[in-house]
């Protein structure tokens, strides 16, 4: 090709316009007003069902943006739905709460309320739950069916998602066909979206074991039966629950977190107390590990020697998470629509993980339905650079130094799940 006509097809080139992207423009025009929501929501963060500052201004901005909208659902939930004629109902969830964390990012937009801080990015979820209600309401002409969006307490316990199904989530509004909700990642670089097919997070159960014994004087340890070193033994034992007696192609985890006993050095204690957290993914394991950790705790109180009235109390608490499991097909579907609009290499195939989230109700209260939580990463670019992708070297979720890149995961967030709503609502031909 001649120089003269090769310039003028890389002018012709250089003067086409780019593709419209009425959604990626809307969003951007949006963003200096959702970061100022972010920043005031960061600020005056609330824990697990005392989220009321932050359900009002929830409602608040689904009713301005058209929705029906009814707050203290499940205590301080909010159900906001917008009906649009025939075809399926969507659920999108976003949760409220912070947790009780000191925190230590040095942002000026610092959490104002001492010991409370949105250390796990729910106040990324919530902003973005706004932008999508004022997305959805904007593009009516686009979509058929009802959109029913949730703004959850009490995550970080949870607690909230049961709460809000005890409290008529799915007799009181319109039970959802398809439930999708986010969490940003503190795994991922900024902006990219991570899914995962089948299990995504564990069963989570927290168990303690009162460990009995004879007290006594630390010089007469004869006279005495000693519940420490009964209840290291018990925790030694507690291992082969996952190396002997759970097959190695299942997931599972038992760790105890705290070991509690005694006053002082020469005085052998009366009792010992462990706390622990068991994760799991299938049923069948979770079972196969509590049941285990009590037949572990007794007999081994029977090799001490303990009589039946100084057995271990084993305990498991009320508040569990089940595994969180996303459906085949929507997963399919959602990686299929996300990559159109973001291109493959902002979309990954991630790995499970052993952390607990209760959005793991919604779908476990049909599962004839579908559903869908994915990652969106918060990794400020320059921090994963620094690190070079090693995540041991960044800041976790619950961390007191996690500090997102809000416009990135809010951007890349609204994008996704209006996307993902849109193409869940598409009107039929």
């Amino acid at each position: 090709m001649k120089i003269a006509p090769l310039i003028a097809f890389v002018a012709m080139i250089a003067a086409t316009p780019a593709l419209a992207d009425p959604l990626g423009d809307a969003v951007k025009a949006d963003m200096p007003g959702l970061l100022t929501i972010y920043k005031d929501l960061h600020a005056h963060p609330e824990l697990s069902f005392k989220e009321t500052r932050s359900a009002g201004i929830l409602a608040a901005e689904a009713k301005k943006a058209g929705f029906t909208v009814t707050s203290g659902v499940g205590q301080t939930g909010v159900v906001a739905v917008l009906k649009n004629g025939p075809g399926p109902v969507l659920l999108l969830r976003a949760d409220m709460d912070a947790l009780p964390v000191t925190e230590a990012t040095g942002v000026p937009y610092a959490s104002q309320n001492k010991g409370v801080m949105h250390a796990c990015g729910h106040d990324t979820h919530m902003t973005t739950w706004i932008a999508v209600a004022r997305r959805m309401a904007a593009m009516k002409d686009q979509w058929s069916g009802t959109l029913v969006m949730i703004a959850q307490p009490a995550e970080e316990i949870g607690s909230g998602a049961r709460a809000m199904l005890k409290d008529g989530l799915y007799t009181k509004f319109p039970k959802p066909d398809v439930a999708i909700a986010f969490h940003d990642s503190a795994t991922l670089p900024a902006g990219t979206i991570g899914l995962v097919d089948g299990y995504v997070m564990a069963n989570v159960n927290s168990v303690d074991i009162v460990v009995k014994g004879v007290g006594g004087h630390g010089a007469y340890p004869h006279l005495a039966n000693d519940p420490i070193v009964l209840a290291s033994r018990i925790v030694g034992t507690l291992q082969t629950l996952v190396s002997r007696e759970t097959n190695p192609l299942e997931s599972a985890v038992v760790t105890v977190g705290s070991f509690q006993a005694g006053t002082k050095h020469n005085i052998i204690p009366s009792d010992a107390h462990l706390q622990l957290t068991v994760r799991s993914y299938k049923p069948e394991v979770r079972q196969h590990l509590l049941d285990g950790i009590g037949r572990i705790a007794k007999g081994e109180a029977i090799a001490a020697g303990l009589p039946d009235d100084l057995m271990p109390v084993v305990t498991i608490a009320d508040q569990n998470t089940p595994a969180t499991f996303n459906t085949h097909d929507l997963t399919a579907r959602m990686s299929d629509v996300f990559t159109k609009r973001f291109g493959a290499d902002r979309v990954r195939m991630d790995k499970p993980q052993m952390g607990g989230e209760d959005f793991s109700e919604f779908w476990l209260a049909d599962q004839s339905k579908q559903a869908l939580l994915f990652w969106v990463g918060g990794v400020p670019k320059a921090k994963w650079d620094a690190a070079k992708g090693d995540v041991t070297k960044l800041p976790s979720i619950h961390s007191a130094h996690w500090a997102p890149d809000a416009e990135a995961v809010i951007g890349t967030a609204t994008e996704a799940m209006t996307s993902a709503a849109l193409d869940v609502l598409a009107k039929k031909p």
